[in-house]
C-alpha cells in the first residue's frame, strides 16, 4: 500500500495475521523492505507485520533535502498513525534502529518495545565531525559514485546480485562465502531503486539526528550489536555504556563474530531470529 506523509509517498508492505499484535520492520539506509523478506513467513501466522520503505528507498517517494533522521521518524510514525491504527513492536536495523529508538523516546505511545539490530545510535555531533560509521564510510562513498552508473546500465536485479556475490565484504572475502543468497538478491534490488543521494548527509556529517543517547529508551527492548572486532560494526562500547547508564532495561548482546549485517549473514540469521521470536513472545501481546 502507498501512504502519504506531508507530501512524501510511503510504500508498507502489510503481511500476516491481520488480528494479531503488530510489527513494525525498519531497514537499513541504501536497503529496502526486500531486505526483511526472509522474517515475514516466521512470523505470519501469529503477527500482523508492517514493513516501510522509508523515504528515497525502495517503492517509496523520493524527497529532496529532507534525508535525516527527524524525516524517517517522521516515516515510521505515519505507518503506526495510519497502518497499524497503534503502537507496535518495532524491529529496526542500523538507520531502521536508530529512527526506532528515537521514535520510541518521541512517542513512546507508538512503540511496545524494540530489536534493534546494529543500530545507530548517535547523538550530535561536533560541525564537521564524521558519523561515527565504524568501517561503512568507504562502503557508502564507493556506492554514491557506483550507484547512478548501476542504474543508468539497465543492470537486471539477478545480474547485480551475481555481481555483489564477487565483491569483497567487510572480512575482505567475497560477500556470496558469507551472505544469504536472498540478501544478495535484497541488496540489488534495493540499489537499483535508490536514491542515492540519502547517502549525502552521511558522507558531509550534516545528518540531524534525532535519538538522544543520554536520555531513557522508555520501553523495553533488546539490541544485538555486531562484534567491535569487526570493521563494519557501529554499536562499540561507547553506545554500549550510554545504554548501560540511562536504558539498564534494554539488553545489549554483542554478537561474537558478526559485523552490521547480522541478519544477512549465512552465519547469524538464525541468532537473530531468536532474538526476534523470544522478543515477541513475550512483549508483543
Amino acid at each position: 500500500m502507498i501512504i502519504d506523509n506531508e507530501g512524501v509517498s510511503l510504500h508498507v508492505a502489510e503481511d500476516g495475521n491481520p488480528d494479531g499484535p503488530t510489527v513494525l520492520i525498519l531497514h537499513g539506509i541504501t536497503s529496502s523492505t526486500d531486505t526483511w523478506n526472509w522474517l515475514v513467513p516466521h512470523l505470519a501466522a501469529d503477527y500482523r507485520v508492517l514493513r516501510l520503505d522509508f523515504r528515497g528507498h525502495g517503492a517509496s517517494g523520493r524527497a529532496e533535502g529532507t534525508y535525516d533522521f527527524p524525516s524517517y521518524v517522521s516515516d515510521a510514525v505515519a505507518v503506526c498513525e495510519q497502518v497499524a491504527g497503534g503502537p507496535c513492536v518495532v524491529i529496526g536495523h542500523s538507520l531502521g534502529g536508530g529512527t526506532a529508538a528515537a521514535m520510541a523516546q518521541m512517542r513512546p505511545d507508538l512503540v511496545r518495545g524494540l530489536v534493534l539490530e546494529d543500530p545507530a545510535l548517535f547523538g550530535p555531533r561536533e560541525p564537521g565531525g564524521e558519523v561515527p560509521a565504524g568501517g561503512l564510510s568507504d562502503a557508502f562513498t564507493m556506492l554514491r559514485q557506483m550507484v547512478p552508473m548501476l542504474q543508468q546500465s539497465g543492470m537486471t536485479t539477478e545480474a547485480l546480485a551475481e555481481t555483489l556475490a564477487t565483491v569483497p565484504g567487510p572480512s575482505g572475502a567475497p560477500m556470496g562465502e558469507s551472505m544469504q543468497t536472498d540478501a544478495l538478491a535484497a541488496m540489488a534490488s534495493a540499489l537499483l531503486q535508490l536514491d542515492v543521494t540519502v547517502l549525502d548527509p552521511v558522507l558531509d556529517a550534516s545528518m540531524t539526528t534525532a535519538y538522544d543517547p543520554h536520555a531513557t529508551i522508555p520501553v523495553p527492548g533488546v539490541v544485538l550489536a555486531g562484534d567491535s572486532a569487526q570493521p563494519d560494526t557501529i554499536v562499540r562500547a561507547g553506545e554500549i555504556a550510554l545504554l548501560a547508564q540511562h536504558s539498564p532495561h534494554i539488553e545489549v548482546r554483542v554478537v561474537a563474530g558478526a559485523g552490521h549485517l547480522i541478519h544477512d549473514s549465512l552465519s547469524f540469521r538464525a541468532t537473530e531470529l531468536a532474538a526476534v521470536q523470544e522478543f515477541l513472545a513475550a512483549n508483543a501481546r
